[in-house]
């Protein structure tokens, strides 16, 4: 014992030594019961019988694991409602968009992969491919347009049936589809749009390339500067671990009102994970039975289905074309020549040509935009930066150099 009644250094690393064997007993046990655990009952013998009765703690820890790791594959799983189930839903949510006096839509990554564009949580989304240790290739998001479903919502707002869109994506195909700018909250900004914060109000830049090659997590400056006041421009796009504070594109304020005023809310193609921690999406102050009613389009699981009137299992193109068809409306086919960002862009100034290398759209396939320098896209190298490619790498782990 040492002076003063504390441990002897000697004691210290006994008393640790102890401890670490201690740990390293309990870990070989914990081996041993879940190797008897793969086995059928009727494989193990008298002594692992013995052990598990030894060691029902562990036995019932290790089946809570195993309890919790199915219930995660499942919800990774992808349903599909048979036909004929899906047409009976759809026909239950037409009556409800019909009803509904207020509605707003909620999408996410799920309505723009017939696009090409990668989801994040489905079976060859970003994230799940990352998290099983695959490379996830960047796409040239420029070849990107409207999807049925975006121009069947582009629909549905101009029938007034839906009054708002409130959006997770930051690939600008809802603006692209002609839906109005005060109809929109692109909450995780666009990637075709860069601002000036110096000017009162905020000046916007709309562009025809992705203006994110340059910028990443905490890092906006996009390298062009303000025409008015020449301040270094920023891009738009709030990624994970940000908080968006821009009023445009990202338009909370009429997101949280809209939410406000809703009695319906249509979620198509997103997994809600994110969604989900907006408690002003979700009316969560209003007693239960004053909030929206609630329909979900997805294939996944999402942590709202147990709040949901109705669950649709489905790709949001194939219930959306089925939706249409039951109101009897027709979707508008998307047309490049009529593509609104084209009137919104604001054209490079003098020299700022090679400020990007992103293909610019074009009104045609065939049209060259002037000044792009970018090659076609089946010779472009991968894509690196930007929202998309910086999002890719996010879960990456850098190896430590030697």
């Amino acid at each position: 014992m040492a002076a003063g009644g504390g441990l002897s250094r000697s004691e210290r690393k006994a008393a640790e030594r102890v401890r670490r064997l201690r740990e390293e007993q309990q870990r070989e046990r914990l081996r041993q019961v879940s190797r008897i655990l793969r086995k059928a009952a009727a494989e193990r013998s008298a002594e692992e019988g013995r052990l598990l009765a030894e060691s029902e703690d562990l036995v019932t820890e290790l089946q809570g694991r195993s309890r919790r790791r199915e219930g995660l594959k499942r919800r990774q799983e992808e349903v599909c409602d048979d036909p004929e189930e899906l047409r009976r839903k759809v026909r239950e949510l037409a009556g409800a968009v019909r009803n509904a006096k207020h509605l707003v839509v909620y999408t996410g990554a799920g309505i723009s992969t017939a696009a090409s564009i990668p989801d994040y949580r489905g079976p060859n989304g970003v994230w799940t491919l990352l998290q099983k240790g695959r490379s996830v290739s960047a796409a040239d998001l420029s070849e990107a347009e409207p999807t049925l479903t975006h121009m069947s919502i582009t629909r549905l707002h101009e029938q007034k049936l839906v009054q708002h869109v409130v959006s997770q994506n930051c690939d600008g195909l809802h603006l692209r589809s002609g839906l109005p700018r005060t109809a929109i909250s692109e909450l995780h900004g666009n990637m075709y749009i860069e601002v000036c914060t110096s000017c009162i109000p905020n000046r916007e830049y709309v562009r025809v390339f992705d203006v994110t090659e340059r910028t990443a997590l905490h890092r906006h400056q996009t390298g062009r500067t303000c025409h008015k006041c020449g301040t270094q421009l920023r891009d738009t796009i709030v990624h994970f671990g940000e908080r968006g504070t821009l009023g445009q594109p990202l338009n909370w304020e009429a997101a949280t009102e809209a939410a406000s005023k809703a009695d319906t809310i249509l979620c198509l193609g997103s997994s809600l994970k994110v969604l989900k921690k907006y408690p002003r999406l979700w009316c969560m102050t209003k007693p239960p039975s004053r909030r929206p009613k609630l329909y979900i389009v997805n294939l996944q699981w999402t942590p709202k289905d147990d709040w949901a009137a109705l669950k649709l299992h489905g790709k949001c193109d194939d219930v959306m074309q089925l939706l249409m068809d039951e109101l009897g409306l027709e979707i508008p086919v998307y047309n490049r020549w009529q593509d609104p960002i084209f009137s919104l862009a604001t054209p490079l100034r003098a020299g700022e040509e090679g400020s990007h290398s992103r293909k610019s759209l074009c009104r045609s396939r065939e049209e060259a935009a002037p000044g792009d320098q970018s090659a076609p896209l089946s010779s472009a190298p991968p894509i690196l930066g930007g929202w998309f490619g910086r999002g890719c790498a996010k879960r990456v782990r850098r190896k430590k150099a030697a």
